[in-house]
């Protein structure tokens, strides 16, 4: 089976915004599509859907953006033009994993964690999971699930807590996997948050085939919840776009889009050949 995973970003109202800011402050930008709903933009070899979806969900700290920002210059030029109008939940300096590190959060309420450290992939821009509360433990059957869902994947790498205490025994404080080329940071805190995920980030799989579509739908919403229009929440409450990706092809068709969201509109899981028809 073949997909493209790629994160989401809930914009509320600001596409065209954010789309400027994002140009400007990555030197390796490539807008794909945009359009006042929904835009595709590549930053530094990581795909992004921008989704206008208005005032009802907004991103948070559950999932962050960790930027591998490669040298000194870089790093404090990125660090400087995100908390301009944005604010600081970490700030620039060296921590016990790292030279050179932060973690803010941008005028959009999107989180980034820029270290200094290289990566050995042309994907520069990792998406990173936050395990919290309840969840904290979970980081290990989170990425055994992601890896044994999504074909050709592997784990990468995993940390347990230096220091192991009841709390942390059996959990795992950072972990990174592969799933099917695209690189997954997943981390875990013991300290308690005010957020949990939310369709604010979400993740989106376009796939070539209703098998694909079928294939993904029923073992990532297992044990979750399914929503419309291809959306869903895993188990552990991160959510997933299913997409057919002939549905950016549909779309454009200015005759044929009104019949191919009317139809859409009405379903859970896409039928492709019901958009087809259309």
């Amino acid at each position: 089976m073949n997909q493209h995973i790629c994160p989401c970003i809930w914009i509320a109202n600001t596409m065209n915004e954010s789309i400027d800011f994002y140009s400007s402050l990555f030197n390796q930008t490539n807008i794909i599509s945009q359009s006042p709903l929904v835009s595709y933009i590549e930053l530094m070899g990581t795909k992004f859907m921008l989704l206008n979806g208005g005032n009802k969900y907004k991103p948070n700290s559950s999932i962050s953006y960790y930027i591998y920002c490669e040298n000194v210059v870089e790093i404090e030029r990125l660090y400087n033009r995100l908390i301009e109008h944005g604010r600081i939940l970490m700030p620039l300096g060296k921590y016990d994993w790292s030279e050179q590190y932060a973690w803010v959060e941008d005028e959009y309420g999107v989180n980034w964690q820029l270290d200094i450290d290289k990566i050995n992939s042309t994907q520069k821009i990792v998406p990173s999971l936050l395990f919290a509360n309840d969840k904290m433990k979970h980081v290990k059957k989170a990425i055994d699930f992601y890896t044994n869902t999504f074909s050709n994947s592997e784990i990468l790498l995993e940390a347990p807590y230096p220091m192991p205490s009841i709390e942390t025994a059996d959990s795992l404080l950072f972990a990174q996997v592969k799933l099917n080329g695209f690189i997954l940071n997943t981390m875990s805190s013991i300290y308690p948050h005010d957020f949990n995920f939310t369709p604010g980030n979400s993740f989106v799989v376009e796939c070539d085939s209703q098998k694909e579509i079928d294939h993904y739908w029923e073992i990532l919403g297992k044990d979750g919840r399914y929503d419309m229009c291809g959306w869903l929440s895993d188990q552990f409450g991160v959510s997933w776009q299913i997409i057919p990706s002939i549905l950016k092809s549909l779309m454009s068709d200015q005759e044929k889009a009104p019949r191919v969201i009317n139809a859409f509109l009405k379903m859970q899981k896409f039928d492709i050949d019901t958009l087809l028809n259309a």
